[in-house]
């Protein structure tokens, strides 16, 4: 799938930045912490404070981009990020760790903003494609920032967030000198409180966008309960080494950047967006179940390779759908109580994976496999696009 349109090359840029900031740390979060003398349980806290004001600053970042553009909101973000990584790298104490992932996750907003900009940009029919494009960006985040974690973390445990902020300064200066305004609605966004967690319930009841938005929450759930279980099954049931581990998640950004590069935008249009979600989660069920019962390697890295590329169709098709549901005031809004959604799910996710994991490692998957066959059967629900009315945001 070839970008001709500079917008979106930009866009794919800033999701670039998100994945590489989120590769690079992964692999080298757990021992850089531990120098501070943080517990895991204080660990995981600091991974769950990323989501916790990611999901409360979503929303006002997406109605933020409704009323005043997508650009300056954009340009905030991504130097936020910047500053996150940086002080992450300086970090002395605890409290300046906590401090850091709270504005990695104040600032993540971007993503749902970067999305609403796709939505700007494309037409309807093409929509699909323009999301393939930032989960194809993610991709190749996520193939690159481990790769480069592992190449400069000999130089010094600090090292790979230097990288990281670097990055996320460029982007953030590309972003400020070449991207065009794309809301042509700017100031019209609805009237009311900017950020408003009544809104969360009230949409998830909406008739419209209520089961897509409950599906986003439950897969998310799911996906971050099996990242969360995933390296201790592997190590403590496979015998998978740190390295094998590593080249692992370089084989899932290879597959998820071919799905949503090549295969999802023949499969939309082939199947619909809506068929489409529903065999990706018929997917996704089977391959939770295999994981639960593998112990082998080889079954155990395939499984995943097939978790991979369904997950890959999960989140631009859930984007798509919501796109449709929504009118050209309201994509941002929309699009953001979507990545609340998931923050929320964020949080959850690894706090049930611990508490299933204390009676069996393999019972995770189990669970994550129920969750994602409820997503799919409210897959089958998702009703016909109608467009939201603007008042109900």
């Amino acid at each position: 799938m070839r970008v001709r349109n500079p917008v979106h090359l930009v866009i794919a840029l800033v999701a670039v930045v998100n994945a590489l900031g989120y590769g690079i740390i992964i692999p080298v979060m757990y021992i850089y912490t531990r120098r501070f003398g943080l517990t895991d349980f204080q660990i995981g806290m600091l991974f769950a404070t990323y989501s916790v004001f990611q999901f409360l600053a979503t929303p006002l970042i997406g109605r933020l981009s409704d009323r005043y553009g997508r650009k300056p909101l954009l340009v905030i973000s991504i130097t936020g990020t910047a500053v996150s990584f940086l002080m992450m790298a300086l970090a002395h104490n605890a409290l300046l760790l906590f401090l850091s992932r709270a504005l990695d996750g104040v600032t993540a907003g971007n993503i749902p903003v970067a999305s609403a900009v796709i939505s700007d940009t494309t037409s309807l029919k093409d929509r699909a494609r323009g999301f393939g494009i930032i989960g194809a960006a993610f991709g190749f985040g996520f193939v690159f920032g481990p790769a480069i974690s592992a190449a400069s973390v000999g130089f010094g445990l600090a090292i790979p967030f230097f990288i990281a902020a670097a990055v996320s300064a460029a982007a953030a200066l590309i972003t400020f000198v070449i991207l065009p305004e794309t809301n042509t609605h700017t100031g019209e966004a609805a009237a009311g409180k900017l950020i408003d967690i009544g809104r969360l319930v009230r949409s998830v009841l909406d008739p419209q966008i209520g089961v897509t938005l409950l599906l986003s929450l439950i897969y998310s759930v799911a996906f971050t309960l099996y990242t969360y279980v995933y390296q201790p099954y592997a190590v403590k049931v496979i015998s998978m080494t740190p390295a094998q581990i590593s080249l692992n998640f370089t084989v899932f950004g290879i597959v998820g950047l071919v799905t949503q590069l090549l295969i999802i935008p023949a499969v939309s249009r082939r199947l619909g967006e809506r068929r489409a979600l529903t065999g990706a989660l018929t997917v996704a069920v089977t391959t939770f179940l295999w994981l639960s019962v593998t112990r082998s390697f080889g079954l155990f890295v395939l499984a995943s390779v097939f978790q991979a590329l369904a997950n890959g169709f999960v989140n631009p098709l859930v984007q798509a759908i919501l796109s449709r549901e929504a009118d050209a005031k309201s994509q941002g809004s929309v699009l953001g109580l979507n990545a609340s959604y998931i923050s929320i799910g964020m949080i959850i996710g690894p706090v049930l994976g611990g508490l299933v994991a204390m009676y069996g490692l393999p019972l995770p998957f189990l669970a994550g496999s129920i969750m994602v066959g409820i997503c799919a059967f409210l897959s089958l629900r998702i009703p016909q696009s109608i467009r939201i009315r603007q008042s109900a945001f």
